[in-house]
C-alpha cells in the first residue's frame, strides 16, 4: 500500500495487452466539493506490448521491459514515483460459475448487518474450484431474506435465514502468477488483480444502462471479450478467441503482403461497411512500403474487413443467444478495445446483433490527457474507477467508524457526569 498520503490519492490501472501496454493514473480532486472528491485521470500512456501472445505471457523479461518502459513515462508526465497498480486479467483462460451462499443472521434481533453479507459471500466460495484455477471475484447478483427473494441490497432487513446467488470469476493460476512476477521484477506492488472486461464495464456503462440490459464488447487483438449487464448486475461473461489481429492477418492473405502494411491499410483506409463504396478507388501497397507497386481496390479491401468483423459479432450473437437475450437488451451494445476502431463497427453491430450500437467512452470522469476518449484505454481507465471505488468504501468505513467512536466518547462522558 501507498507509504504516504499523497500516493495514496493515486490510483493506477494497468492492462497489459497481447498488442500494447497501457498504463492510466488517476487522483482524487476536492475543487468542486471537498466532501465529495471527484476521480480526475491525470496521465495516460501506451507503448508496444512484448513478450505476450493471445493474452498469455510467453516471456516475463520482455513483458517487464514493456511495462517499465511504460512507467519510466508515466512517471515524467505525473512527477511521481508509482509504487503499485491494480493490474487487469484477461484471456481465454478466463470461466464463470454460479454459486449461492447461505447463512444464519448472527444478530438477536434479525438485523441483517455488513457482516451478514460478508460472510453469506464467503459461504459461496465454498465451492470446487477447477483445477489449476483461483478465484478472481465473487459477484453479489442477489439475495433473498427468509424465501424473499430478489432483494438488492438487505442492510436493514430482518430475517432468519440469509442466501446470495453469486457468479464466480476464475482465472488460470498460474497466468495470475506470471503478471505477479511482471509487477513485480518492474519495481512496484499489485493492488489488486480485476477482471478487465469487468472494470471497463464499470467505467463505459451507466446506472440505468446496467439495468436495462446492455452488452459491452472489447474487441481487442486476438480475443474479442465481453460482459452482459441486466437489472444492475452481471448476467453473463465471455471470451471469443477471434480479435481485430484476425483481421489484419486476413488482409495479410488476401493482398498477399507483409502483416505490417495490412495493419496500416486496416488502420489509414479500413472500414467494415463494404456497401456504396467506389468499386474503382484503389490504393497503391507501395505508397504503405511494399517494395513493388500493388493496385488494389478499396471495395476489396473492405470485403475482408467486413466478413471478419461480421464473423466476431456472430460469435458475440451465438453467446447473447445462450443465456436467451440475443437482440433483447434494450440499453445495446458497447464497444471498447483497439480493434472497435475500424471505421464501420457500429453500423454492421446493429444489423448483426438486431441492437442499439455505440463507441463506450469513460463516463463521470474529468481528465486533462485526450487519450480518454481513446475506447482502447477503457480498461486501463476503468481499473483505475475500481481502485477509486474500493478506496472510497474503505474511507467512508472509517469515518463512520469514527463518528460512532466520538459518539461514545460523548456519552461516556455525559454518563461520567451524572455519575455522584
Amino acid at each position: 500500500m501507498a507509504k504516504n498520503k499523497q500516493m495514496t490519492d493515486i490510483i493506477t490501472g494497468l492492462d497489459i495487452g497481447s498488442s500494447s501496454v497501457r498504463l492510466a493514473v488517476g487522483q482524487f480532486s476536492n475543487m468542486r466539493d471537498e466532501d465529495h472528491p471527484s476521480l480526475q485521470i491525470i496521465a495516460a500512456v501506451e507503448v508496444q506490448s512484448e513478450g505476450v501472445q493471445k493474452g498469455q505471457i510467453v516471456s516475463i523479461e520482455d513483458t517487464v521491459s514493456a511495462v517499465s518502459n511504460a512507467l519510466e513515462q508515466v512517471e515524467k508526465i505525473i512527477g511521481l514515483p508509482v509504487e503499485h497498480v491494480w493490474v487487469g486479467v484477461s484471456g481465454t483462460q478466463i470461466i464463470a460459475q454460479e454459486s449461492k451462499g447461505v447463512i444464519a443472521v448472527s444478530r438477536t434481533d434479525g438485523e441483517i448487518s455488513e457482516d451478514d453479507i460478508e460472510r453469506s459471500v464467503d459461504a459461496a466460495k465454498a465451492v470446487a474450484t477447477p483445477l489449476n484455477y483461483d478465484i478472481l471475484h465473487v459477484l453479489p447478483r442477489s439475495f433473498s431474506v427468509d424465501g424473499q427473494t430478489g432483494i438488492k441490497d438487505p442492510i436493514g432487513m430482518t430475517g432468519i435465514r440469509l442466501e446470495v446467488d453469486t457468479k464466480i470469476i476464475h482465472s488460470v493460476s498460474s497466468h495470475i502468477k506470471n503478471l505477479t512476477k511482471v509487477v513485480y521484477r518492474a519495481g512496484i506492488d499489485v493492488d489488486d488483480f480485476v477482471l478487465s472486461i469487468l472494470a471497463a464495464g464499470e467505467v463505459v456503462t451507466s446506472t440505468r444502462q446496467k439495468e436495462l440490459g446492455c452488452v459491452v464488447i472489447n474487441v481487442g487483438g486476438p480475443t474479442t471479450s465481453m460482459v452482459v449487464y441486466e437489472d444492475g448486475d452481471v448476467l453473463h461473461s465471455a471470451v471469443i478467441p477471434i480479435g481485430s489481429a484476425h483481421v489484419t492477418n486476413d488482409l495479410a492473405l488476401g493482398l498477399k503482403t507483409s502483416i505490417d502494411i495490412a495493419e496500416r491499410v486496416k488502420v489509414e483506409y479500413g472500414s467494415c461497411v463494404s456497401k456504396g463504396v467506389n468499386k474503382k478507388e484503389t490504393i497503391d501497397l507501395k505508397d504503405f512500403g511494399a517494395d513493388k507497386s500493388d493496385v488494389v481496390t478499396r471495395y476489396y479491401i473492405n470485403q475482408i474487413i467486413e466478413a471478419r468483423v461480421s464473423e466476431i459479432l456472430e460469435k458475440v450473437d451465438d453467446e447473447l443467444a445462450t443465456i436467451e437475450r440475443s437482440g433483447m437488451l434494450p440499453a445495446g451494445a458497447i464497444f471498447i478495445g483497439g480493434g472497435s476502431k475500424i471505421e464501420g463497427m457500429v453500423d454492421v453491430a446493429k444489423e448483426v446483433l438486431s441492437l442499439p450500437a455505440q463507441l463506450g467512452y469513460p463516463l463521470g470522469l474529468d481528465s486533462i490527457s485526450s487519450k480518454v476518449n481513446d475506447v482502447s484505454f477503457a480498461s486501463a481507465i476503468g481499473m483505475v474507477k475500481w481502485g477509486s471505488s474500493l478506496l472510497q468504501s474503505v474511507r467512508s468505513r472509517r469515518t463512520s467508524f469514527n463518528i460512532s467512536a466520538k459518539v461514545g466518547d460523548k456519552l461516556r462522558n455525559v454518563l461520567k457526569n451524572l455519575m455522584p
